[in-house]
């Protein structure tokens, strides 16, 4: 329990970019990864933009027979945990495989093959066997396994939008309890009819961009993506000379056991409140929190509301920015790519903006770092995840001094 956790390897599949440069120049350039969609037709729809990957050629990560094998977000995830990987500068040889765990974390997960099977079903043809193949949600998590050759604890978390921290949670707790020394931690999650269609139903997608805590706000932007990050035993990342991001000190978990859709603020409170009390920080020692950030009215509502009771006088000063602004949300992916915009925050002091922010909101008066990226000494960082069932997960990550 006592073990040190550290992240050593980060890889991100978005539409800002593939690769953690990439993603990270395109963050602090305030730049925006929402275009019109492509991949489906949306003429009967409400909105028409989001965050899609415009620019991912799954070649570049799996061999050619391989790539029907595996749906959009393993092939996501296989190439974020790939990025990851040659980032740590991990060779085959160090670590038996049999002690590298995959945790993965999403939303709808293989939602795209389930798609195409219905509507092979409909035109009345022949559904293939590697499309069958790619229905349950855990081949993701196996897919990577496989390209990687990791052996040891293998498991999905479908927490919906908060996944990504379940995920990188539970692989902190695998490293703590001794049962892998090496875990690839994170998210992966497709853009799909379903989901656009869904939330279009909802009323909860903006029409031309995201807002988040600015008043006028007008919804989310769904998108798609990869984030997987190399969590190590700290006397592991010493030993083999690896570059540290960040240190994990913990994480706290919340059910609002409320409403299937609607955030409560003394569930999302108390998430906050357990991830503190896990850690053994207290709210003076926060330099910044990685907003849920949607965009919506009762989410950003919401999470100004938490955070005003958890950190009392000081939540006008602590900088609460979101990247889905930028990014879109991205579903079970969108907490692990935040987290990986969080290690990089505590290694280069500089904060990521809220973009798209012209309006201050009376509800919402965080400093939401709006429109440009901040220099910023920052110690100790929260990444807040919220999702659909309530369910709350907050990530407390500090900078690595030794």
């Amino acid at each position: 329990m006592n073990k040190r956790v550290v992240i050593t390897g980060l890889g991100v599949v978005s539409s800002l970019g593939i690769g953690w440069q990439e993603f990270w120049d395109n963050l602090l350039q305030g730049k925006s990864g929402i275009s019109p969609v492509a991949s489906i037709d949306t003429t009967n729809h409400f909105t028409h933009n989001g965050g899609e990957v415009t620019h991912f050629d799954p070649r570049q990560f799996i061999a050619e027979e391989k790539i029907n094998q595996y749906n959009r977000s393993s092939q996501f995830a296989v190439a974020a945990a790939a990025l990851a990987k040659k980032d740590a500068r991990l060779s085959e040889s160090m670590l038996p495989t049999g002690r590298i765990g995959i945790c993965i974390g999403t939303t709808t997960g293989s939602i795209q093959a389930i798609e195409r099977i219905n509507d092979k079903r409909l035109s009345h043809q022949d559904i293939e066997r590697n499309l069958a193949s790619q229905l349950p949600p855990h081949t993701t998590p196996a897919a990577v396994a496989r390209e990687i050759g990791a052996s040891g604890p293998n498991c999905m978390i479908s927490t919906a939008c908060a996944a990504g921290n379940y995920a990188i949670g539970y692989g902190f707790d695998l490293i703590r309890f001794g049962r892998a020394e090496l875990v690839f931690a994170g998210g992966a999650d497709p853009f799909s009819r379903i989901s656009f269609t869904g939330f279009n139903q909802f009323s909860a997608v903006a029409p031309e961009k995201c807002q988040p805590f600015d008043k006028n706000r007008k919804g989310m932007m769904v998108a798609e993506g990869s984030g997987i990050l190399v969590l190590e035993i700290l006397e592991h990342a010493l030993q083999r000379n690896a570059q540290v991001y960040a240190e994990i000190l913990g994480y706290g978990l919340s059910c609002d056991a409320q409403h299937m859709t609607q955030p409560s603020v003394q569930g999302v409170a108390r998430c906050m409140i357990n991830a503190m009390h896990e850690t053994g920080i207290t709210a003076e020692q926060v330099d910044y929190i990685s907003a849920h950030g949607t965009g919506t009215q009762a989410n950003d509502k919401t999470e100004s509301a938490a955070i005003q009771m958890v950190f009392g006088e000081r939540y006008k000063s602590i900088p609460v920015s979101s990247i889905k602004s930028m990014l879109g949300h991205t579903m079970g992916a969108a907490s692990a790519i935040e987290a990986i915009a969080c290690a990089l925050v505590v290694k280069h002091d500089i904060i990521p903006p809220t973009i798209n922010f012209d309006t201050s909101d009376p509800e919402c008066d965080l400093d939401c770092v709006p429109n440009k990226a901040r220099k910023q000494r920052t110690t100790i960082v929260m990444n807040n995840s919220y999702a659909f069932g309530g369910n709350n997960a907050s990530l407390i990550l500090k900078k690595f001094t030794g």
